[in-house]
């Protein structure tokens, strides 16, 4: 599937998904939340947390495990219609964990975006692993 709506709104989304690994790779927990609506919905594959003060702290708590994080993501399509959109990402991991392991994460990331006040947000993220090596 190609992508499609406005290439002003695109644009926007990837700037939103460039924020969000931006801030994962700082280990900025304020401008990643920022990126949220209040009852957005998160799931990495342990099952969906919604709002924000759910999923916030949970985010915490596993960023608190690594020591380094590269986070990088290819866009696959995104469809905007009107203040609503879709996309679909595939995200590269490169993870440090604190007491000395590493991990490799290859995944996708299907979202759902709701523009708000002109801005972007993330209104749901669903993250399926695709391949994983650990050392």
């Amino acid at each position: 599937m190609i992508s499609s709506g406005p290439l002003e709104d695109r644009l926007a989304i990837r700037e939103l998904v460039e924020s969000y690994n931006d801030a994962v790779m700082r280990f900025d927990g304020e401008a990643w939340a920022a990126n949220w609506t209040d009852d957005g919905t998160w799931d990495t594959g342990q099952g969906e947390l919604t709002g924000k003060d759910t999923f916030y702290p949970a985010w915490q708590q596993a960023m608190a495990g690594f020591s380094f994080v590269g986070f990088f993501a290819s866009a696959g399509p995104i469809i905007v219609e009107g203040d609503t959109a879709h996309g679909t990402w595939y995200q590269q991991e490169f993870l440090h964990q604190k007491e000395g392991g590493k991990m490799n994460i290859t995944g996708r990331y299907e979202d759902d975006y709701v523009k708000q006040n002109g801005r972007w947000f993330f209104a749901k993220r669903i993250y399926k692993i695709l391949h994983m090596e650990q050392s």
